[in-house]
């Protein structure tokens, strides 16, 4: 339990972490990975190079400053963040190394303003910030073991692999030993792990594309960096690791109007989602955007969607086709979204924003998900 004085301090804090919020956390990687090299095999190193994860960990930082004496009321807003530390194996122990070299980044960087109050302040609220990760990963790692009876990472086979586009594959894996799988919730993704030529693991997170099936899991990879790359390299037959389905961007149970709104690789767990609602009869929207509409993944995929009576609203911002709409969503297309539906946005995250500006139904109605680090956490919000 923090104490009075130091949650004043704490709170205190605030402006200048958003002053050196980033210089901080660029000094706390640095740390973290020359005392602990072996961190490097759970963070994404690509992200490192283009600065992303240290601009998320500073957007964090701060909200958890500023809701140091409320930190429950962050669990919707933490809860992306918690599935991906379940499926990347994040454990307790991990916590005190990223404690250490977090209050020494904070030091580094602050020098002498970093007084000893400060110091002991921040230290006891990393503490209180570590339980409470700890407690609901914990909830996470306890659900997996009981509905999946998968733990940690296990070998999968590549049975199929299908080209969608020219940047963008569809492998089809099933478990190494055959085991049945558990069901997941539409719209989950799993966690892949490939060791890299220079013998550092890798890990990154895919979306499922298919409704659960107990045999295998499908998901869709776009080429965009060393371990896309790797596996779109790789041949049926050969093996990747994969962890437990995860994510909170989930489809949920109900009868209501379905939406979706997806832009590029967005759409891998809008099609289980799409899936999904088509099997109960509900009615259903998908908003599909692209570059190159000559290149559009998982055109079949869609086509097999219309004849079971979804709507396929098509964009490209080249080469539309008849029946596509040349370039982008627009407001109009946001702003008349049906209020009953639960919408569903996937795609780049300036997307995902524009869609949040202008949709005009219920808060809790609009769901999204940001691939890759978050550059946008925000205060406890309705939206999931």
């Amino acid at each position: 339990m923090l104490t009075p004085s130091a949650i004043t301090i704490i709170k205190s804090t605030v402006p200048v972490l958003a002053e050196h919020g980033h210089s901080i956390t660029r000094v706390f990687y640095q740390r973290l990975f020359e005392n602990h090299p072996e961190m490097k095999h759970i963070f994404n190193q690509s992200n490192q190079k283009n600065d992303r994860q240290s601009q998320a960990l500073a957007t964090a930082v701060y909200a958890a400053a500023a809701y140091i004496d409320q930190l429950e009321t962050l669990k919707p807003t933490l809860l992306p963040v918690l599935h991906k530390h379940r499926s990347l194996q994040i454990k307790p122990y991990m916590y005190d190394i990223v404690g250490t070299e977090l209050i020494g980044a904070i030091q580094d960087v602050l020098k002498d303003a970093a007084t000893p109050d400060i110091i002991d302040a921040w230290t006891a609220g990393y503490g209180e910030i570590a339980k409470l990760f700890i407690s609901l990963e914990a909830e996470l790692y306890q659900q997996d073991e009981q509905a999946t009876d998968f733990e940690g990472y296990q070998p999968f086979v590549i049975e199929t692999m299908t080209t969608e586009s020219s940047d963008i594959k569809a492998f089809t894996l099933r478990p190494a030993d055959g085991r049945p799988l558990a069901p997941y919730q539409t719209g989950q993704y799993v966690t892949v792990r490939l060791q890299a030529p220079d013998g550092l693991w890798q890990n990154r997170q895919y979306s499922l594309t298919t409704v659960a099936n107990g045999t295998s899991y499908t998901i869709g990879v776009k080429q965009d960096g060393s371990v896309s790359r790797q596996l779109h390299g790789l041949s049926v037959g050969e093996k990747v690791l994969l962890s437990a389905p995860a994510g909170s961007f989930t489809l949920t149970d109900a009868s209501t109007p379905f939406v979706g709104l997806a832009g590029g690789i967005g759409l891998t767990p809008l099609l289980a989602m799409t899936e999904a609602a088509l099997a109960v009869g509900r009615k259903t929207t998908l908003y599909v955007a692209v570059q190159d509409d000559l290149d559009r993944p998982f055109a079949e995929q869609l086509a097999r969607f219309e004849e079971q009576g979804a709507t396929i609203i098509r964009y490209a911002e080249r080469n539309a086709l008849p029946g596509t709409t040349p370039g982008r969503l627009s407001v109009a297309d946001v702003t008349n979204i049906d209020p009953a539906a639960d919408t569903y946005v996937c795609g780049p995250e300036a997307m995902i924003q524009f869609v949040r500006r202008y949709f005009s139904g219920q808060a809790d109605k609009l769901h999204f998900e940001v691939f890759g680090p978050s550059l946008a956490l925000e205060a406890p919000t309705a939206v999931s």
